[in-house]
């Protein structure tokens, strides 16, 4: 039996991660692939899954009512906390919440988005479904990870319980937990060490689907 991989110290690791400019990179492709794929209004209430420091909600504000940053670290949405005070950001509320450990997501919501946090959730299926119910009719869901890596992505596998995905495999998720209208594309690439120290180009996918 495959041992679990050992718990990831997010709280550890949030006061440096903006740091890295190639994170910060990839929210920004990812953020501007969703707003070029999905039709958002300004009347439209978010859900930031797995929000870390804020660097997708931070950057999509403007286009939607609200945003409501979700996340199983205190030190990240300490960090994401410290942000919307400096800035005086009013319409991003953050809930600390970890569905893995039988938390449950209240609210209702016409677009839930959540980058690079699936392949650290060893369950797939419920959290699909619980976006799902808290959903509202016609509701967008969009999901960006990796497409499938061999492990070599992370420097450090702590906490990663999917060496990417298949694209396909990953849409049949979205249709097993209701969703429709399901397509993926590529939202990003990130040309970064590997774990032989040679440079190597991951693909990040979006797919996105419809209540």
């Amino acid at each position: 039996m495959q041992e679990k991989p050992i718990k990831r110290n997010f709280d550890k690791e949030a006061a440096l991660w903006d740091n890295n400019p190639v994170r910060v990179k990839l929210a920004k492709d990812v953020s501007e692939k969703f707003l070029s794929h999905a039709p958002i209004t300004p009347d439209m209430k978010m859900m930031d899954f797995g929000c870390g420091t804020g660097l997708i909600s931070l950057y999509l504000k403007p286009f939607v009512h609200s945003i409501t940053g979700i996340d199983s670290s205190k030190g990240m949405l300490e960090i994401l906390r410290k942000k919307l005070d400096d800035q005086k950001i009013h319409n991003i509320f953050l809930k600390h919440k970890d569905i893995e450990q039988g938390d449950s997501l209240e609210g209702s919501f016409d677009i839930i988005i959540s980058n690079m946090t699936f392949h650290h959730i060893e369950k797939i299926n419920p959290v699909l479904k619980e976006f799902y119910r808290i959903m509202s009719p016609s509701g967008i869901l969009a999901v960006a990870d990796l497409d499938l890596d061999n492990g070599e992505f992370h420097e450090n596998n702590a906490g990663v319980f999917h060496s990417g995905f298949d694209r396909k495999s990953f849409e049949t998720l979205f249709q097993e937990a209701g969703f429709h209208s399901v397509q993926s594309f590529t939202a990003a690439e990130v040309t970064k060490p590997s774990k032989d120290g040679s440079l190597k180009t991951f693909t990040i996918f979006m797919t996105i689907g419809r209540k």
